[in-house]
């Protein structure tokens, strides 16, 4: 743990990186931020501040978030630098693929008001080309630290970047000196052939279930949160493979039975899932896993992005039937909000985390009845900073609340 003084110089020296550098002309992005986004009918946004107040909530929210958590690398690929999302001041040396895709996906978003974005891009998509899967080259090491020795890939990591590149490719198209709409269909060909299921067409945990042959791991064994529906969707749109609308009804199919079963009053999905089941304790991560805890928080944010880009009919279910519980629940007040629950609705802890509350505010935005609702979570997380995967996942949730989240292979 570093001291007081090593943080603020931490703090400082990404600041100064935040907010300085100047736009090539070839760097000018199509899609500036912020876009003001059409969502589907019947959603809605926070109606109680002006747009251009919630425009300059996100970019003082992005301002933290690289002042506290994207570090330039000292190397450098191709004449580029590299850049990293790390853990912040508690673990600065850790870096995961899970980040990598959030900043990827974050930056892309906020070109126009970082003049700096594209070479920040490329470099989050450089250092992930730098720490490969032991396993699939294509993908990305699950974690990154200094001499340490390669991983296998996990399933969400590799989704984002090749989101991201999407994204890239409609901001800069791909001419330059990456090629992103290559890049785009290697990564997104690679998830498909050692990360999704070839029986099943549910999302692997990564690469590594199969190639170990693990019994207990397998095809029938996701992770709650890597059902990134609005992801598959633009796959398949971008690549005409229609193997992802089977990747997307499959996953639709194991929410439903969860719901039915074994949350038909909450709506809430465990983090890990073993054949339309909840996992049991210790299935890979901890105590926890059958419960809708860090890895499933983020549930709410996935389903609430199809429903806002696709207008989907059974996303916009599913992600209403928690979102419904949890305003009841809590009598309106976000701060009531609980970091986990069992999948009955009973808590674990009185502690206030806002990744577990601000995914449930792009949930509220499926329904017009909730305007109050969402209103009060927007307000309880806007400008609250916690740690990186707190507040990496608020970041995204605000760029959807706010109107500033697109698809790449819809916008106009």
């Amino acid at each position: 743990m570093p001291n007081k003084l090593s943080g603020a110089i931490f703090i400082a020296v990404n600041l100064v990186l935040s907010v300085t550098g100047f736009a090539k002309a070839e760097d000018t992005p199509r899609y500036a931020f912020p876009q003001h986004i059409a969502y589907a009918p019947q959603t809605i946004k926070p109606n109680h501040v002006s747009q251009a107040q919630l425009d300059e909530h996100v970019r003082a929210y992005y301002n933290h978030w690289k002042a506290h958590y994207l570090i330039r690398e000292s190397g450098a690929s191709e004449k580029k630098p590299l850049y990293r999302v790390s853990y912040g001041s508690a673990n600065p040396e850790k870096t995961v693929s899970e980040g990598q895709g959030y900043g990827m996906v974050i930056v892309a978003l906020m070109a126009g008001y970082d003049a700096n974005a594209r070479e920040i891009f490329d470099g989050l998509f450089l250092f992930s080309r730098q720490h490969p899967s032991r396993i699939d080259k294509r993908l990305m090491s699950w974690e990154c630290k200094k001499n340490s020795a390669q991983t296998d890939s996990a399933f969400d990591g590799d989704v984002d970047i090749a989101y991201g590149l999407l994204l890239a490719d409609r901001q800069w198209g791909s001419a330059g000196q990456i090629n992103y709409q290559a890049s785009a269909r290697n990564v997104i060909t690679a998830i498909l052939e050692s990360t999704i299921g070839a029986e099943s067409r549910l999302p692997l945990l990564g690469d590594s279930v199969n190639y170990d042959n693990n019994k207990q791991h397998n095809q029938y064994t996701p992770r709650s949160s890597d059902f990134m529906l609005a992801h598959f969707k633009a796959f398949g749109r971008f690549t005409g493979n229609a193997v992802w609308n089977q990747v997307v009804s499959q996953s639709q199919s194991v929410i439903d039975a969860i719901q039915c079963q074994y949350s038909p009053k909450t709506g809430l999905l465990p983090d890990f899932i073993t054949s339309k089941k909840p996992a049991p304790r210790h299935f890979l991560e901890g105590e926890h896993d059958g419960d809708f805890y860090y890895n499933a928080g983020r549930v709410p944010l996935r389903l609430g992005i199809d429903v806002l880009l696709n207008n989907d009919a059974l996303s916009r279910k599913q992600v209403q039937k928690m979102s419904t519980w949890l305003q009841a629940s809590t009598k309106g007040d976000p701060q009531k909000i609980k970091p986990g629950y069992k999948l009955d609705g009973m808590s674990f802890s009185d502690e206030f985390v806002t990744f577990f509350v601000a995914p449930f505010g792009v949930a509220a935005m499926t329904d017009p009845n909730q305007q109050a609702w969402l209103n009060a979570i927007y307000d309880t997380v806007y400008n609250k900073h916690q740690e990186y995967y707190a507040d990496s996942v608020t970041l995204l949730s605000l760029l959807a609340m706010t109107g500033n989240y697109w698809d790449p292979t819809t916008v106009q």
